[in-house]
């Protein structure tokens, strides 16, 4: 609908300065309010079936009731509006609803804030010097604590048959139990679909890691509905070959190449970094076995004086780095990008590192789970996908399922 611009001007008539239009008693406000009382009007209208003051009404059984103040809260900052009644009390707004303190939208900008890391004390901070808007800390809880059934919900989502490629990764988080803080590991499960699209499986926290962990992780996702998994790339944790081999026998258990990179790394200054960085590539970018094993010891060759702890993880965990090498360029390909890995973790580190201490197992939940959310709207398809993809109905074309064949 195109606005009439005599009446535009005529509303701008008055208008010196910024604060004219945007500030607290503002013309937008002053709209906002006056447009949402006409539209509430008209709902009551329709729902009497007779406008106000006409003859319809009279002995109709029902009538306006006169009107309840109501309080808004919305980016333009706080409005008061009042909303229309009739006497049976049977009338339900749709536009504000009964109850409804905040319009639509605006809890989604509290969660935005949540799930960038931000403390309750800071997004109501924030809220009130943005939209001079008063929001209690006892609102910002209950708005994100909601988000806890919908945390439940994924959690329990049914799972697809089958993921190519599934990575695992853990980050250390730090939260309250029993009067104390402790150190907690968050793991989280990406699995790449038949599509070729990246997909968080799910989250895990535990206080010890092992076999018997990762038995229950992996039989949970089975009784999800995952029933195999090509290849299960991992950083080496405790008992989870051991794991993947009861619930999943037939997956390949690769040690992770972007955790191997990352951990090298740590040793490394940062003025090295490129250069131990690109050598490294060479390794696991090499055509056959033999070729890495040449490629390592030129490695060890060249930097072992400076860096001889790097050389020494790459050998001792050998034997987890080269089952990919039994793979064609394609499907290698997938396996070593960090992409999947290193965009994840770098958006949760962002969301959890203002926080000292959670309170709670769910509040850290809540927060990566907001942070995982925003991360997936801006995922792509995995580069090169539909080769990898006809790889693996050749290379496992017994397991590969019939309608993607």
């Amino acid at each position: 609908m195109e606005m009439d611009k005599e009446l535009i001007d005529k509303l701008l008539g008055d208008y010196r300065k910024p604060e004219d239009l945007v500030g607290e008693n503002g013309l937008l406000k002053q709209l906002t309010k006056a447009v949402i009382e006409r539209a509430l009007q008209a709902e009551l209208t329709t729902h009497l079936g007779y406008e106000k003051h006409s003859l319809e009404g009279h002995l109709s059984g029902n009538s306006r009731n006169g009107v309840s103040a109501k309080q808004l809260k919305g980016d333009f900052g706080e409005v008061q509006i009042e909303v229309p009644r009739d006497r049976q009390a049977s009338f339900e707004p749709r536009l504000v609803a009964k109850g409804q303190t905040r319009f639509a939208g605006f809890d989604d900008k509290i969660l935005s804030l949540y799930a960038r890391g931000m403390t309750t004390r800071e997004i109501q901070g924030h809220l009130e010097e943005m939209y001079q808007v008063e929001v209690s800390p006892a609102l910002i809880s209950n708005v994100t604590d909601a988000v806890i059934e919908e945390v439940k919900a994924w959690q329990t989502r049914p799972l697809d048959a089958v993921y190519p490629i599934v990575y695992l990764d853990a980050l250390v988080v730090k939260m309250r139990s029993d009067g104390r803080v402790e150190n907690r590991a968050v793991y989280v499960a990406i699995g790449i679909t038949l599509a070729g699209m990246k997909e968080v499986l799910g989250l895990w926290t535990s206080g010890n890691e092992g076999a018997k962990f990762w038995l229950a992780v992996l039989t949970e996702m089975q009784n999800r509905g995952l029933k195999d998994i090509f290849i299960a790339c991992v950083d080496g944790l405790k008992g989870f070959p051991q794991a993947i081999e009861t619930v999943y026998p037939k997956t390949t258990v690769q040690l992770c190449i972007a955790h191997m990179v990352r951990a090298s790394l740590n040793y490394v200054s940062w003025k090295q970094r490129k250069p131990v960085a690109q050598d490294l590539k060479s390794i696991y970018r090499a055509a056959t076995v033999e070729e890495a094993e040449r490629q390592l010891a030129e490695f060890a060759a060249q930097w072992d004086r400076r860096y001889p702890s790097i050389s020494a993880l790459w050998r001792r965990n050998w034997q987890g780095v080269i089952p990919f090498f039994q793979f064609p360029p394609e499907i290698r390909k997938i396996v070593y990008t960090t992409n999947a890995i290193e965009s994840l973790n770098m958006s949760l580190r962002k969301a959890i590192k203002t926080r000292g201490a959670f309170p709670s197992e769910d509040a850290a939940l809540k927060v990566m789970y907001l942070a995982l959310r925003n991360l997936a709207k801006k995922w792509n398809a995995a580069q090169g996908w539909k080769e990898a993809l006809n790889r693996f109905a050749l290379v496992w074309e017994a397991r590969f399922p019939h309608q993607c064949a």
